[in-house]
């Protein structure tokens, strides 16, 4: 016989201990808990959605494609191979689901206090039913639970949209993509709403080791002359009106820094032709990706769509990792960031434009009170995006409104984003955002700060009114 703990959600988890400021935020999630969960800025696949096939395996829809699991397996000595990441070369990795399942089962309690532990429950107990905690003895009946239940039409990817109440939610697509996908979803007639994000690193990066490339094929997508700086514009205005039509209100900018430059035409066209002949120098590469930054606003305000940026990470840190499985493997390391004089040129011809609307994130907690709290409240052009990745945690979300609430209010801020690949996680993110929010707005209220009636008003702002207003969805 084997012997098996209980896993429960509390209906109380994350809220304040004490008493009084606990009853205040169960009444406030209670209207709030049900809102429909409106998704911007993520990193779902758009076929999912496009022609509804059921997820493979267990193995495939909660392990190899998330991140944030194989990061921590990873730091622990479990090599990815063995979790069945596909290598660049084609050479082998684990290609049985259920090893892979139970390597992650004998780990589980390495995420013990993280938050991926609380998203991962949440599946668990909420999407399959399952009442006792993953563990090596309970690992098959996991597996074979979540393999059944994926092979039934409940669990296929347009049903999930629709279980979880999910409003909108947007993919992030590059430059180059064709988005196949997306005129498939609008073709199928099917009813969800699925829009994509710009995002133009690719061909805004001389860094990249294929921008060279990329720019060519860019600009002969949009019929452009890759070989002039009003070519090249003109194609991202074409390309940002392909994905306009593809549903996008935004595009997402994720450099390694907030610099920002207004140069000279003659000197921005010298530079251009540089680097798209190459290489650039690092002082080459930074002008023209802070110059750009600026075009994008440029273009924003005058094609509507709002504009994301993320500088601050020292993206594929793990060279080996890279080299044998490639980008976005769990190997992004947060750098200090730099915003107020960064972003003084962009802010200097647009900032107090009230038709751009720039959202920021950052990883560096020390410059939300310092720094962009105080830009998003003063600036009508910015605004502040949620903790962010690493700080989408219960304790990032508190020390987020701590630290930028005094200064920058509520109503200068976006509401919450999920910025995931992996798809159940979505209502278990946004369930643990409005946990977060509505027991800060209870401490608020229990110190005599807040009105309570005002609380209700800000709970519901936070976690659906200010995101579809920020993003125009």
């Amino acid at each position: 016989m084997i012997l098996t703990k209980p896993l429960r959600l509390h209906p109380d988890r994350l809220f304040p201990s004490d008493p009084t400021t606990r009853d205040i935020a169960r009444r406030l999630y209670a209207t709030v808990k049900d809102l429909p969960i409106v998704s911007p800025h993520g990193h779902t696949d758009p076929r999912w959605f496009a022609y509804d096939e059921p997820f493979a395996n267990p193995a495939d829809l909660l392990i190899v494609p998330d991140h944030y699991v194989f990061r921590m397996l990873y730091s622990q000595g479990v090599r990815l191979d063995e979790l069945g990441v596909p290598t660049i070369d084609g050479s082998a990795t684990e290609s049985d689901p259920r090893a892979i399942w139970h390597r992650f089962a004998a780990n589980y309690h390495l995420f013990r206090g993280t938050p991926s532990r609380m998203w991962l429950d949440w599946v668990f107990a909420e999407a399959f039913g399952i009442d006792v905690r993953l563990e090596p003895a309970t690992a098959d009946h996991y597996y074979d639970i979540i393999d059944a239940a994926l092979k039934t039409d409940a669990f296929r990817p347009r049903a999930l949209f629709e279980r979880y109440n999910i409003e909108v939610i947007a993919t992030t697509e590059g430059p180059l993509d064709p988005l196949d996908h997306h005129r498939a979803i609008r073709q199928s007639g099917w009813g969800g709403k699925v829009v994509t994000a710009y995002r133009p690193d690719p061909v805004l990066d001389p860094d990249d080791p294929k921008f060279i490339d990329n720019v060519q094929r860019f600009c002969a997508m949009a019929g452009e002359d890759a070989g002039s700086y009003a070519g090249y514009l003109r194609a991202h205005e074409k390309r940002r009106a392909d994905f306009r039509a593809a549903g996008a209100t935004s595009t997402d900018h994720g450099h390694p820094s907030a610099f920002t430059a207004n140069l000279p035409r003659a000197e921005i066209e010298a530079l251009y032709a540089r680097v798209t002949t190459g290489p650039a120098t690092r002082e080459e590469a930074e002008q023209f990706r802070g110059h750009m930054l600026t075009e994008m606003a440029r273009m924003s305000i005058a094609d509507g769509m709002v504009m994301q940026l993320h500088p601050g990470v020292h993206r594929n840190h793990n060279d080996a990792v890279r080299a044998r499985f490639g980008r976005d493997k769990g190997a992004d390391i947060p750098t200090a960031g730099e915003f107020v004089q960064a972003l003084k040129p962009l802010l200097d011809l647009y900032g107090n434009d009230p038709r751009l609307t720039l959202i920021l994130f950052t990883l560096d907690e020390d410059v939300y009170s310092r720094e962009l709290a105080p830009l998003a409240g003063h600036y009508p052009a910015l605004k502040l995006g949620p903790p962010w990745w690493f700080n989408d945690s219960p304790e990032g979300m508190r020390r987020f409104r701590e630290r930028a609430t005094e200064t920058a209010g509520f109503y200068n801020t976006v509401g919450f984003n999920d910025d995931t690949r992996a798809f159940l996680s979505i209502p278990a993110r946004h369930d643990v955002a409005r946990r977060m929010d509505c027991g800060w707005l209870a401490q608020l209220v229990a110190e005599h700060r807040l009105e309570e009636d005002e609380a209700f008003d800000v709970a519901r702002a936070l976690a659906y009114d200010l995101v579809k207003t920020a993003y125009k969805l």
